[in-house]
């Protein structure tokens, strides 16, 4: 069975048959009412004008006025069926699109565009909401067409069915003219877009450095690219399409003229020249449809593939028992984390344990795998081997939503959300609990700053907290952290904005979530991070160097120098780092 007959995509639509099943009954009498105009020529040319009858051409102008305001809206319903068709999609794949467009970032961090499928998503609906459609429900009816125009004559019928034949075939060049073309468009398209997004959020360092003009030349290069593709995939579509439209011209006056040349030979009655002018011209015109909406086609027929395989690789998280909250432990048991998207070895065979009301602060060199572990340790990213428990549990027994209640992160950028503080810091919850936000506003100590800003907690802190400085954003994702009282708090360079008073807040609240039993781990550059910690792990090179006892790791890790002479320098005494800690200090499980 192919992947494609069992997707989500599919199955959406299949949810939409009888609406379809509906279309294609509207789509049969509005084909037949199509005849109306050919049979009411050939009606008032052949009974009409040669029994001079006014009433018969009233009776069968009244009959043809009827037939052609009944099929206007039998095709306004269509329409109207199809766009709902398109919305009904929309809504059943729209929040597992959107699922996945927030977890692309956690399998894949190297970038891409990542609204893409969101913009798939949308090609797709705009499709079957559009005429595109309407020409395949039409087409299955060119035999009947051709059938009636037999029966005019066989000619007729031969000239109606070389036009059929010539459409298709332009039909055919126009897909494979165009799909490699807007494969291109769509890769370049995206890159585009990332630059674009790149830039806006670089702004400051693009204009203090100079460095926009540099960007600018780069987007351009993508910019002309997706143009370029763009443009052939235009120009392709147009092309066949005006040859598609001037043909079916030039063939409604070819079979015009045969009409006439047989009804000039008396193989044929007068009505019949403009009868089957009027039927080969409709009979043609889905496959001209076709042609001209083929490259919206194209473009959703490519995002069906991409999404049907984004939603295949990010499937829906399986329902999981709702486990007690953790109580006791975090254990890390000989964890190697290889960052998704890579093939790295970031961090090997990483083991300690911590118990309830303990904190470690993690120090080593850039690059040693510290926020790396960090990530792991709140679930984001899952051990390539290991495991990483809480109490019992590996943390990939728990639903993503259900375990994110125990554990309360600070990454290193602070990224908040469009909307107001208490928002934030109650987690985009619909129904926050106010003393739950004011309570973790307090263990952060941010509470007073909260109250002095212009709407207290109802404060817009607008696109990613622009409206706020580094240290506050910092600040309110703290809040954010501690909201509920979780079990886990990670802190990843929680200080690195922060002013003097803002390092004794964080001190504190770390010291707070200690003594109600949490338990606090923080990556740290600066020393003043780790005061409220009682062990603290080294690491370099993506291992653990040292685990122990603060104090303990501290002695060994800082030793005075030889204090140097006075004639040689008048600096005061400076410490270093023992690049070599004891062996009884090392890692252990």
């Amino acid at each position: 069975m192919r992947a494609d007959q069992t997707s989500e995509l599919r199955r959406a639509l299949l949810r939409c048959r009888r609406a379809f099943l509906g279309v294609a009954v509207m789509s049969g009498v509005v084909n037949v009412l199509y005849l109306t105009g050919s049979f009411f020529m050939l009606e008032v040319y052949d009974r009409v004008i040669p029994a001079r009858s006014i009433p018969t051409l009233i009776g069968l102008g009244a009959l043809a006025l009827a037939l052609f305001l009944f099929q206007g809206i039998i095709e306004l319903i269509r329409g109207r069926v199809l766009a709902r068709i398109g919305c009904s999609l929309d809504e059943a794949v729209a929040p597992r699109v959107f699922d996945a467009v927030v977890r692309y970032p956690l399998k894949s961090p190297t970038g891409g565009d990542g609204l893409l499928p969101l913009r798939d998503l949308d090609q797709i609906r705009n499709f079957l909401s559009g005429l595109g459609p309407t020409a395949f429900f039409d087409l299955p009816w060119l035999p009947v067409y051709l059938a009636i125009c037999f029966l005019f004559h066989p000619l007729i019928g031969l000239a109606a069915f070389a036009g059929a034949v010539i459409l298709a075939v332009l039909t055919l060049l126009t897909d494979r003219l165009t799909r490699q073309p807007q494969r291109e468009a769509t890769r370049h398209g995206a890159r585009r877009n990332e630059l674009s997004d790149a830039g806006r959020h670089n702004a400051e360092v693009l204009h203090a450095m100079g460095m926009q003009r540099n960007l600018a030349r780069i987007w351009s290069e993508e910019s002309r690219s997706y143009l370029s593709r763009q443009r052939r995939v235009s120009d392709i579509a147009g092309a066949l399409g005006t040859a598609s439209k001037v043909f079916r011209m030039i063939l409604q006056s070819g079979v015009l003229a045969l009409g006439a040349y047989l009804v000039i030979q008396g193989q044929a009655t007068g009505g019949i020249i403009i009868a089957s002018s009027i039927l080969v011209s409709r009979a043609l015109a889905p496959a001209e449809i076709a042609i001209a909406h083929w490259k919206g086609f194209v473009a959703a027929q490519q995002g069906w593939a991409r999404l049907n395989e984004i939603l295949t690789r990010f499937a829906p998280e399986a329902g999981t028992l709702e486990l007690p909250a953790p109580r006791e432990a975090l254990t890390v048991e000989q964890a190697c984390l290889v960052p998704p998207g890579t093939q790295r070895v970031v961090v090997s065979d990483m083991s300690f344990g911590l118990k309830a009301g303990q904190g470690v602060g993690i120090i080593g060199p850039s690059a040693s795998g510290k926020s790396t572990l960090a990530r792991a340790l709140v679930g984001v990213w899952t051990p390539a081997r290991g495991s990483i428990r809480l109490d019992s549990a590996t943390l990939d027994q728990w639903h993503a939503d259900s375990l994110g209640r125990h554990i309360g992160y600070l990454p290193q950028n602070a990224e908040l959300f469009a909307g107001t503080i208490a928002s934030n810091i109650a987690r985009l919850s619909p129904s926050p609990d106010a003393e739950a936000v004011i309570a973790a506003a307090r263990t952060a100590d941010v509470h007073d700053l909260i109250l002095r800003m212009p709407e207290g907690y109802e404060t817009q802190i607008g696109p990613s907290g622009a409206n706020l400085s580094a240290g506050q954003r910092q600040r309110i994702g703290l809040a954010r952290a501690l909201y509920g009282n979780p079990f886990l708090v990670v802190l990843d360079e929680p200080n690195a904005n922060l002013d003097e008073p803002g390092e004794l807040a964080l001190t504190r609240a770390m010291l707070s979530v200690r003594q109600r039993g949490g338990i606090v781990v923080v990556v740290a550059h600066r020393p003043s991070a780790l005061a409220a910690v009682d062990l603290l792990l080294v690491m370099e090179e993506g291992r653990a160097r040292a685990f122990g006892p603060k104090d303990e790791i501290m002695k060994q890790l800082m030793r005075p120098t030889a204090v140097p002479s006075v004639r040689a320098s008048k600096r005061p005494p400076a410490v270093q780092a023992d690049p070599a800690p004891q062996a009884n200090l090392k890692a252990r499980a």
